[in-house]
């Protein structure tokens, strides 16, 4: 809908961002590596930082970071590492829960160049990519075919194709697809000694022409010891490992001896087996993946869900085994732990709702169908077994199964159209966030939380898992994949703690030995890593052992691929992120208010690593994390971010370093304080509120700029503009005018500075006489709070809100004499100003509110400030009443249903695309807007978009120009592929960054409808 535009390079402005820091400890290596490869080569303090920790438990800062570009750059890093006695460490999103993406190694980071998908065969069902694609966009590019890699794991749209052949992935419906061995057709692959080759189907015979062992070369050696395990350890395969579709521990060493069997009881030379499929699972400890091939399968036609409810955990998990009889595609357990956190989230609270009372846990089952029909017959079959007493939307079939299991089930729910379904789903994830979000010492750590056993055995298994977390006082919560036996589990210990820490190990080994006794995996899903590495030797048995090193060696001699990893010398106890010699000093007191347990220091330490950050707008969507969106630069993530920001107050990084110009520069200054990841992170890692502190402190060391100064008294300074305009206005734009700003004051030429009015909004209230509707005549009582945009550049907009209100029958007045909201200052670092601003506020309107008046704010940013930022700066009954009462335009008419009095002209009302303001979408109140203009008659497409990159003044900045344009070409692109004839926008900053899409606010809108 929008005109065509050319994507805007973040890195081409003056600034000197480089995404790393001037330290480099070993700069003639990094010298080296730069002069053979065409990708980027970073071995500086920051990076290694970045890249010290994934999403595990663990840290361990690696030797550095290179990018590569192709193929020929990952060999020549390897081979060089390799002759130099230099670990290498392949690695994609860095979403790694056991944390086998860690090590003292160079790092290859193929997620930012090596993402190409190279070749779609629709016809074969096979695609062709490199391994740094992310799985959503794999798919992304694949749905117009209609087909999927049908592994899903759950954060897809972030980990990438190398990653899931490296874990051996897979996901809630493994059951119908297994895992992505099974889809792995050839690789290209870089060998421990820089060699490429190409992986993929090959006979045992040929296998048996080529070995040589004592060769020169690694790919007879290779094939003498894939032979060694096919001819030496078959038997020991057939016994030692378990029968599980989701096992991952250990090497492929069970999908090897199947294929080479062919379907027959002896290994034969003509039978076919595929090395790359070896590599599955390897966790980069034997080749080092830089292509794939890989088959697709059909994505299916619909979906139906049955949500089954229980009594206990333990009789939801003895149900398991008859539900499998049913062929369903997935079967999902939620216990207690996890419900009670989805009972108390607005989002959730409704269905969590609609269960029995006395609901333990529930398990979610759901199938693929050709139709609709399809789908309600196999729920209605599964509920004739399982739930007979339970009514179902269809009638049962005569020939569906009917087990002999008891019948445990209490009662049963049904989702066939996709809203549903997806709200099931939802609360099925909805826990993890608060599990996640704990900031005290004490966390919910992944180690053993992905154990695997048979599923009939999964009553007694977590029975007795139960009771070795009541041995150590601690609990977990049980949910995720029981139709394959993986259960999620994360018991709540203290690694900061010597008592904790040994509980930590006590728990792991006890929980091993569980597996070993009831036949499971010690990971079904997540891999070995540093956490399970060591238990694959009580697992598999010594002969296996031995075999795992052997191959490994006969793959990598010197070990330099990933070492310690799946058959090395890990200890799940050391290089813990948090561990008992762990210390924590910020160097200063914070100023805001931190409600959370442990205050500052537990928000700091609240990012777990997962890279949800790391999601790309068009699969993941939201609004976090811009800038990362824009440059996928790591240093730009929330997850990035925090990780510096934590170690820089635990000394992971020199003294002092926090208040560093460069520091200020690469790490914080690129946050545009969107707030999104105080929603869109599954821990909520509230980064704008962490970056204001740390700035705040810097101020109080350094002093601040002019142009700081200058946008954080905007309110000041607008009121003199409009107070001299026309003239101030006719200033700005004499020739020569924005090379002067930006030379004085850095504000970018490009930019348009805003004009004036010559009549402020409270200055027309006041001569208009007022409110046109009496306090007698109306329901509500509302104060108009004049934000600094509204009252002196646009002061249309704000009328548009009073007509709308009043036609509404509110009762409005517009106070003078407020200083602004304090949002320029806070978003600055200036705490105190923007505190002063806020007591001014709240002493002025919290009378008037305990009166019954409520707070209406036309801008959104300044509505969250009272109704979220004012309680971080202010504290007592008068701020929370504040807070509690203060809307933004759109909410307070949805809120009321106060647009349902008015009386709108739906003929002339166009469609329109709706791009919300960050600030409103992390509160969960941008949907206001949308509700109130779809029920004024406009077709409304909400853009599901991240921040817009103006962020205020951060767009005005010279040196974030570019930046602030490449976020701005995000939303760009969607605009262009929306169906709206015109877009709304609530921001004045979205609504200046979209100059050229003439947008308007919602409540304009509203007021051209009026009839």
């Amino acid at each position: 809908m929008a005109s065509q535009h050319t994507h805007s390079d973040p890195s081409t402005r003056s600034s000197a961002y480089d995404y790393q820091s001037d330290d480099v400890e070993r700069p003639e290596l990094a010298a080296t590596l730069s002069s053979l490869v065409d990708g980027e080569v970073r071995l500086d303090d920051y990076t290694r930082t970045l890249y010290a920790t994934d999403a595990s438990a663990y840290e361990v800062r690696p030797v550095g970071v290179v990018y590569p570009t192709s193929t020929d750059d990952v060999a020549a890093v390897v081979a060089y590492c390799d002759r130099n006695d230099i670990a290498v460490l392949p690695r994609g999103g860095g979403t790694s829960l056991a944390g086998q993406s860690v090590n003292d190694a160079v790092v290859l980071d193929c997620s930012k160049h090596m993402d190409a998908l190279l070749d779609v065969d629709a016809d074969s069902r096979r695609v062709t990519a490199q391994p740094g694609i992310t799985l959503g966009k794999l798919n992304e590019a694949l749905e117009s075919e209609n087909l999927k890699f049908a592994p899903d794991p759950a954060w897809g749209d972030k980990s990438v194709l190398g990653g899931a052949i490296g874990n051996n992935s897979t996901g809630a419906h493994s059951l119908v697809y297994g895992k992505t061995d099974a889809y792995i057709e050839s690789v290209e692959a870089v060998l421990a000694d820089g060699t490429v080759t190409r992986f993929g189907d090959v006979t045992v015979g040929e296998l048996r022409d080529a070995a040589d062992a004592d060769s020169e070369d690694l790919r007879p050696r290779i094939y003498a010891g894939v032979l060694a395990v096919l001819d030496d350890h078959a038997e020991e395969v057939d016994s030692r490992y378990p029968e599980l579709k989701r096992n991952v521990s250990g090497y492929n060493f069970d999908r090897l001896v199947e294929e080479a069997r062919d379907g027959d009881s002896e290994i034969t030379d003509d039978a076919t087996v595929n090395l790359a499929r070896l590599l599955a699972g390897s966790e980069g400890t034997l080749a080092i993946v830089t292509e794939a091939t890989v088959s697709l399968e059909s994505i299916p036609n619909t979906k139906a869900v049955a949500l089954l409810t229980y009594d206990g955990l333990l009789d939801a998990l003895a149900d398991v085994e008859p539900i499998l009889e049913h062929d369903p595609a997935a079967v999902e357990v939620m216990d207690d732990v996890l419900l009670g956190l989805a009972r108390d989230t607005a989002e959730f609270a409704d269905v969590v709702g609609m269960l029995p009372e006395g609901t333990d846990s529930v398990l979610l089952v759901e199938f693929y169908a050709d139709d609709d029909a399809e789908g309600r017959r196999q729920v209605a079959d599964l509920l004739a077994d399982r739930v007979p007493g339970a009514d179902s939307e269809a009638d049962p079939t005569d020939e569906g199964v009917r087990t002999d299991a008891d019948h445990r089930a209490a009662a049963a729910m049904e989702a066939h159209d996709a809203d549903t379904r997806a709200k099931f789903w939802k609360m099925r994830k909805s826990g993890l966030p608060i599990l996640l979000g704990r900031t005290t010492d004490e966390k919910h750590i992944a180690y053993i939380e992905d154990t695997a056993v048979p599923a009939r055995n999964l009553p007694e298994y977590v029975a007795d898992v139960q009771e070795i977390l009541d041995d150590y006082d601690t609990y977990a919560s049980y949910y995720a994949h029981a139709g394959p036996g993986v259960l999620h589990i994360r018991p709540l210990v203290n690694t900061k703690s010597v008592e904790g820490l040994e509980a930590f190990e006590a728990i792991a080994e006890r929980v091993t030995d569980l597996v070993v006794k009831y036949g499971g995996s010690v990971s079904g899903e997540h891999g070995d890593g540093r956490a399970r590495t060591q238990w694959n030797r009580k697992l598999y048995g010594e002969e296996l052992w031995s075999a795992f090193r052997e191959l490994k060696t006969a793959y990598d001699p010197n070990w330099t691929l990933n070492p310690g990893n799946v058959c090395g010398d890990h200890d799940l106890t050391e290089n813990l992120r948090f561990d008992p010699d762990y210390g924590f000093e910020s160097g200063f007191s914070p100023e805001l208010n931190w409600d959370n347990d442990n205050g500052f220091q537990g928000m700091v330490e609240l990012c777990h690593g997962c890279g949800g950050c790391r999601g790309e707008q068009s699969t993941t969507g939201g609004v976090m994390c811009p800038t990362y969106r824009a440059a996928h630069e790591e240093i730009q993530s929330t997850r990035g971010r925090a990780n510096m920001l934590r170690q820089a107050m635990s000394g992971g990084l020199p003294e002092e370093e926090l208040f560093s110009d460069e520091f200020t520069e690469e790490v914080l200054d690129l946050c545009i304080g969107c707030k999104g990841c105080a929603r869109d992170c599954p821990s909520e890692v509230d980064m704008a509120k962490l970056r204001t502190e740390v700035l705040h402190e810097k101020h109080q060391r350094d002093g601040t700029s002019l142009r700081d100064r200058v946008f954080a008294n905007i309110d000041r300074l607008s009121a003199l503009g409009s107070r001299f305009a026309p003239l101030a206005n006719a200033a700005a734009s004499l020739p020569g005018a924005g090379f002067l700003t930006e030379k004085t004051l850095g504000i970018a030429s490009e930019r348009d500075v805003p004009t004036f009015a010559n009549e402020s909004l409270v200055e027309w209230f006041e001569a208009r006489g007022g409110a046109t509707v009496s306090e007698a005549d109306a329901d509500r009582r509302a104060v108009v709070f004049p934000d600094t945009y509204t009252n002196y550049n646009d002061p249309s907009v704000g009328k548009a809100a009073i007509e709308v209100l009043e036609a509404a029958g509110v009762h409005v007045t517009v106070p003078d004499g407020l200083p602004g909201s304090g949002r320029p200052p806070l978003s600055k670092g200036f705490v105190e100003k923007a505190r002063e601003d806020a007591r001014a506020n709240v002493e002025t309107l919290a009378p008037m509110v305990e009166d019954g008046w409520d707070v209406v704010v036309v801008e959104p940013s300044d509505a969250v400030m009272f109704q979220s930022d004012y309680l971080d700066l202010l504290s007592g009954e008068d701020v929370e009443r504040i807070a509690a009462n203060a809307y933004g335009v759109c909410e307070y008419l949805d809120r009321f249903r106060l647009d349902e009095r008015l009386a709108f002209d739906t003929e002339a009302a166009e469609p329109l695309s709706y791009h919300g303001h960050c600030h409103q979408k992390a509160t969960k109140k941008d949907h206001h807007a949308v509700g109130v203009l779809r029920r004024a008659g406009y077709a409304v497409n909400p853009i599901d978009s991240t921040c817009c990159g103006m962020a205020g003044s951060f767009g005005y900045e010279a040196e974030h120009y570019s930046m602030s344009q490449a976020i701005a070409d995000l939303l760009r692109d969607q605009l262009e592929s929306s169906d709206g004839e015109s877009v709304v926008a609530p921001g004045t900053s979205c609504r200046t960054q979209l100059d050229e899409e003439s947008p308007t606010h919602p409540v304009e809108k509203l007021a051209d409808a009026l009839a």
